[in-house]
């Protein structure tokens, strides 16, 4: 009998600390390493248990959702017995090789607890794994990388911010017909956002032989995803939905195509990886939001001088946000009014003092967990116009974060499998539908990975100003734990009023014309302990 149990390494030991400080890992190697775990726990058990595994087996299988679809956890999940608890072990294992066991078993739930399931020679370990990475089953293992994540709407009839943009729903508020036209606008907007997923068979990445990145490229795909909205929104503005019918726009099949997987296009995966290699980008290899940053950065800007000013491909110049010198001596990154200025500058090539400008801040916001303080701050970035969202997930499975519902934040996943598919610039009768996706899917905001980068896109300088104030204000509002902070010059402080409030951030710089909440003296016991040099 084939044992499916590396997929289940949630039901390891809890106190197991190799696996507890397994972070930084990525989806791959955590995947290695909960064959390892499980294995042991599973075997221990196996033959006491066989007898109620034949039927109870069978019988999970039948009822487990299909690929892509995922479900919400029952109300009895935390109510297993033990011998209900190893049978759905096995159950939920051996739903990984759905397309195995149901030619190899009755399809009669009766007979199954009669006979016992038989596996061919071919159908070993090897075998599995490649239906796993390359077939729906990788939703699964996602699914138990990322913790309890729910499909569909919450309950909640709270607002909800989707990149800049409020949906209400309370029916109290705006009555049935209202907040049915708000629901219905949310699911519109959200199906219009552009996903980037795993993809399989384009042309191997450099000198390597990998044609596809299932496993190892969800950061990649996550921010190839903020980008394409960055663009999506410079070229055909917020309010743009995705038409129901073609032909489709060329503005939005040209977008498309910068994101298809080889080398021709601009921001494909391959020329990510080969811009990323001083920050630690390798095929195969997972990467974290700050190098992710970084390497967008040096890959806007190699774009940049192949092309003339008129041609650029990514129109708007690349800011990573970072502490004070780099991110050397820690603390919350300051956005520099001096060096986005600059930034617009150089892009110009010293033709214009401002552009439009695409805003990264990598952020590691607590240790294990996202600290409680940055909450508050973390759900008003998605009220920001300029927002572009978030970078986050779980360690090692990186989504796209979209929106906020109160505690919840919804998102986009790349870790579904598709073929690859390059689209032409001219094509506007292209089968686009890869790259939407109609399932909401959320998980409680406290519960994502502390270390991830929030992304802003600045139409033009009154746009930036507005960012500016917004931003000022939210880490005064920020209790000492301010998520970025704003100011003049790298190391300058200045007074902020807002109204009737004032903050005292630091010196008073004369030459200083627009204010930001310093980093220094504000809050001796702010938050030292949860940040992490970048």
């Amino acid at each position: 009998m084939v044992i499916a149990c590396p997929l289940f390494f949630q039901l390891a030991s809890k106190s197991d600390r190799t696996w507890h400080n397994a972070g930084s890992i990525s989806c791959f190697s955590r995947f290695r390493l909960a064959r390892e775990l499980s294995c042991r726990a599973v075997m221990k058990g196996f033959h006491e248990r066989n007898g109620s595994l034949k039927c109870s087996s069978k019988t999970s299988i039948d009822s487990s959702p299909t690929s892509g679809t995922g479900s919400a956890p029952g109300p009895s999940d935390s109510k297993f017995s033990k011998t209900s608890l190893w049978s759905n072990f096995f159950a939920s294992a051996f739903s990984v090789f759905d397309t195995i066991s149901e030619s190899s078993t009755p399809s009669s739930s009766t007979s199954a607890c009669e006979k016992k399931p038989s596996f061919s020679k071919t159908n070993g370990w090897t075998s599995a794994v490649k239906r796993v990475v390359s077939g729906g089953s990788m939703r699964r293992i996602q699914e138990r990388v990322m913790g309890p994540s729910k499909i569909g709407m919450s309950s909640s009839t709270s607002d909800i911010w989707l990149l800049g943009l409020c949906y209400k729903i309370s029916q109290e508020s705006s009555g049935d017909v209202d907040a049915t036209k708000g629901l219905t606008a949310f699911k519109h907007d959200f199906s219009s956002r552009i996903l980037m997923t795993y993809r399989k068979g384009f042309d191997a990445i450099g000198d390597t032989k990998i044609t596809t990145d299932a496993s190892w490229g969800c950061m990649l795909r996550s921010s190839q995803m903020l980008v394409a909205q960055a663009l999506l929104f410079h070229r055909l503005g917020r309010s743009w939905r995705k038409p129901s019918q073609k032909p489709f726009d060329q503005t939005y099949i040209e977008i498309l195509h910068q994101f298809g997987d080889s080398e021709a296009s601009a921001f494909s995966i391959h020329n990510l990886v080969e811009s990323g290699k001083t920050y630690g980008l390798a095929a195969g290899s997972w990467v974290g939001p700050y190098a992710m940053c970084r390497s967008w950065e040096s890959l806007a800007r190699s774009k940049r001088e192949e092309n003339d000013l008129d041609r650029q491909v990514l129109p708007m110049a690349v800011y990573v946000v970072s502490g004070d010198e780099d991110g050397e001596r820690g603390g919350a990154p300051v956005v520099c009014i001096e060096d986005a200025s600059r930034h617009c500058f150089e892009f110009s090539r010293h033709q214009a003092d401002w552009t439009p400008i695409l805003l990264l801040v990598p952020l590691v916001l607590g240790l294990d967990k996202v600290n409680p303080r940055y909450i508050p701050s973390l759900q008003a970035t998605f009220t920001f116009p300029q927002c572009l969202g978030i970078l986050g997930g779980k360690p090692g499975a990186s989504t796209y974060i979209v929106g906020v519902q109160e505690e919840n934040v919804f998102y986009l996943d790349p870790h579904d499998v598709q073929p690859v598919v390059n689209l032409s610039s001219d094509n506007l009768e292209a089968d686009t539908s890869s790259y939407h996706c109609d399932t909401i899917r959320h998980i409680p905001l406290d519960s994502i990975d502390p270390s991830l980068a929030i992304g802003f896109l600045c139409r033009d300088k009154d746009d930036f100003d507005d960012f500016c104030f917004r931003a000022s204000k939210l880490a005064e509002e920020s209790n000492g734990a301010p998520l970025f902070t704003v100011a003049q010059t790298q190391g300058g402080f200045k007074r902020i009023h807002h109204g009737n409030t004032m903050v005292d951030a630091g010196e008073v710089r004369a030459d200083d014309s627009v204010g930001g909440v310093g980093t220094g003296d504000m809050d001796e016991n702010s938050n030292e302990d949860d940040w992490q040099i970048l």
